[in-house]
């Protein structure tokens, strides 16, 4: 279904080199089908208006739909789309003849998912925003996609009564999983989800078993959150100039509490361990969200880039960074990278009256999970109502309908 201009043409190939490029990077495989998919449809006639060289970069979302300063609406960076597509495509064992439904519209993703369905699957599209699936049904019908559905609802709700999906496939952040997701897949459908969880968010394929999801895979993300009755507000508390704690699972923390934390003097403590490039970080982010929560005030750290440059904080990621906060103000938080001939040390920053035992202790973490073989985490996802002796044994993050358990599996050294 490919139009457009060789100029087009040569840029979709391009950006489709670099996502393998980026994949392999990862440790990732971009599957065959996905890569047909990417080098097959235009994705510029999803982003008009925008030039060829906006529409084609591989890491940016693009047709922002703003509110205030609040991103509301965006067609999503080309890397998550594949990215997600692949775990959604590796969990089903294919998507060839699948029922998919799409939650967050624009029209790329969908028209991506409905050459991966082929004839004999479907798509559905729905999203709360009129202007949206508009914009959705015009740009699919020029790209040659005039078989997708493409519904205007709130997706917190059935789309359909009685309507089953092998997919479900979700382009917005979410902060919970409702019972309509769970029980609109097939008995072992997939739910592909960007979940907050802690404050940071990941994308998971969960696949139902009755009345539970759970995971086989899960990517780092950022996604415009969900609207309608599913929304749940992000909080933001000022620690200085560009820097912000995020408080998203009920934290309640008084601002003097924090006023001029950063400006005390700096401790650091480091694991003393020398890692590859290829170490999955996010899933050491998760380990010491479950883990600190036990001992300390679980946050997570994000700053402006002005903030980074100036030395204010050094976050080993300025969107989303673990940290702590303890009851005489202690703040820690995982620090930048230490790289020795192409290998890397873990670190944790701390200020506050015991800015160095806050550090040792983020650090001792740390080194437990590169001792235990850096594993990474198994998302179950249980009815709000389950009681607590028919959860796993892992850290607990209750939501309003759901119960959520974070289990990591230990592995020795040296073991796959």
């Amino acid at each position: 279904m490919s139009v457009g201009t060789m100029g087009s043409e040569r840029l979709r190939n391009a950006m489709v080199d670099q996502l393998a490029a980026d994949h392999a990077g990862k440790g990732l495989l971009l599957r065959p089908e996905v890569e047909a998919a990417l080098r097959t449809v235009p994705r510029e006639l999803f982003t008009p208006g925008l030039p060829l060289e906006e529409a084609y970069d591989a890491n940016a979302a693009v047709l922002k739909k703003m509110r205030g300063a609040e991103a509301v609406s965006s067609v999503s960076a080309p890397y998550l789309i594949a990215e997600m597509l692949g775990q959604a495509a590796d969990a089903l064992g294919g998507l060839e003849g699948r029922h998919a439904l799409e939650i967050g519209s624009g029209g790329y993703n969908a028209s991506l998912l409905r050459e991966l369905v082929g004839p004999s699957g479907s798509v559905t599209s729905v999203d709360i925003d009129p202007e949206v699936t508009g914009r959705a049904v015009a740009c699919l019908a020029a790209a040659g996609y005039r078989d997708v559905d493409v519904v205007c609802a709130d997706a917190e709700h059935p789309v359909a009564p009685d309507r089953r999906y092998d997919l479900i496939i979700a382009t917005v952040g979410a902060w919970d999983i409702p019972p309509a997701w769970r029980d609109q897949l097939t008995d072992d459908g997939v739910l592909v989800v960007p979940l907050r969880t802690f404050g940071m968010t990941r994308s998971w394929s969960l696949r139902r078993h009755r009345d539970r999801l759970v995971s086989a895979s899960n990517r780092q993300c950022g996604f415009v959150s969900m609207q309608g009755d599913g929304a749940h507000e992000m909080r933001y508390l000022d620690i200085a100039g560009g820097v912000h704690l995020r408080l998203d699972e009920g934290q309640q923390i008084a601002p003097a509490r924090v006023a001029g934390l950063l400006a005390q003097p700096r401790e650091e403590a480091w694991c003393g361990v020398s890692l590859p490039p290829i170490t999955v970080l996010a899933d050491l982010n998760l380990w010491l969200a479950t883990r600190l929560t036990d001992e300390t005030q679980f946050v997570v750290l994000s700053a402006q880039e002005a903030a980074v440059k100036s030395g204010v904080v050094a976050p080993s990621w300025r969107f989303g960074t673990p940290a702590t906060l303890d009851n005489d103000s202690t703040f820690a938080y995982r620090s930048a990278l230490r790289w020795t001939d192409r290998r890397f040390d873990l670190g944790a920053y701390a200020h506050g009256p015991a800015a160095a035992a806050a550090a040792g202790r983020m650090v001792e973490h740390m080194r437990a999970w590169v001792d235990a073989g850096s594993p990474a985490p198994t998302l179950h996802v249980l009815p709000a109502h389950a009681p607590d002796g028919d959860l796993p044994v892992g850290a607990v993050l209750d939501k309003r309908h759901s119960r959520l358990v974070l289990t990591f599996t230990s592995r020795e050294k040296g073991t796959p």
